[in-house]
């Protein structure tokens, strides 16, 4: 094996604390995110409509990674009552108490942890996520081990968000993400899959003020990279110039960038 240098683990150190973030946030959101989450609910429906449109048969094999709350869970299970086998996936281990009790003829198992480090139990016939794979720091080597876990005619079925995604955050507080464009994200897939599909859209909230954006993104989490250490006249600049900024008729607006795919390996 060989050696690793300083600067790859100094790179590994940063994406470590940078997961850890992740999580503190997402934790501090486990009772408040469902009712928050309105675009990712959107954004499970129509990714789960694609998997309905493209699955060959009903999956009685189903990892599902970054369920949260079970948002996306909910409506698989609705979707295909027939699965025997769902393993639910989250680096927040309290999402779990959240998940248990949904009802499924099949088992369902909690595997808690950061998947891009977890091991996987079993091949599946369905992989799927929704509003998570963009918190992730090495997607080619990442989707290497997916398609190592999948049948060959299995489907893998995700949204990621995209370089608009929370454009106006982003713009005022030069802190975010650093999204992968679907042009990007389709090349990477294309090394050991074959890609279904491949869309993307722009959904956009409103809220009365630029105050509701701050408590719209904690109470989500997906502030977790991008929120700075506000001082009281930092937090009073953002809050001027978003108003100033992003007002529109129906108040200030909020932008997400969710892209859809769905692919088979080769």
């Amino acid at each position: 094996m060989p050696l690793r240098s300083s600067s790859d683990k100094e790179r590994d150190r940063q994406v470590k604390a940078k997961k850890n973030q992740v999580q503190l946030h997402f934790r501090r959101a486990v009772d408040t995110y469902a009712k928050q989450a309105v675009v990712q609910h959107r954004v499970a429906d129509q990714l789960l409509a694609l998997v309905r449109d493209h699955a060959r048969s009903v999956p009685d094999s189903v990892l599902e990674i970054g369920c949260c709350t079970g948002i996306l869970t909910r409506k698989l299970v609705a979707a295909f009552p027939q699965i025997e086998t769902l393993h639910l996936n989250d680096l927040v281990e309290q999402f779990a108490d959240h998940v248990h009790s949904i009802e499924l003829n099949g088992t369902l198992e909690f595997l808690a942890g950061d998947i891009e480090e977890l091991p996987l139990p079993q091949r599946y016939r369905l992989i799927i996520s929704s509003s998570t794979f963009h918190w992730l720091y090495h997607l080619p080597a990442f989707f290497e081990k997916l398609h190592r876990h999948l049948h060959p005619d299995g489907l893998l079925a995700c949204t990621i968000y995209g370089p608009e995604n929370l454009q106006e955050v982003r713009a005022l507080t030069g802190r975010g993400l650093d999204y992968h464009s679907l042009e990007q994200v389709v090349a990477m897939l294309g090394r050991d899959f074959e890609v279904l599909t491949a869309t993307q859209s722009l959904e956009t909230l409103f809220f009365a003020e630029p105050e509701a954006v701050l408590q719209h993104l904690r109470e989500t989490g997906v502030n977790a990279l991008a929120e700075p250490a506000w001082t009281k006249g930092s937090l009073r600049h953002f809050l001027d110039q978003y108003q100033q900024r992003y007002q529109v008729a129906e108040g200030v607006r909020l932008s997400y960038h969710p892209m859809y795919l769905l692919a088979r390996p080769f």
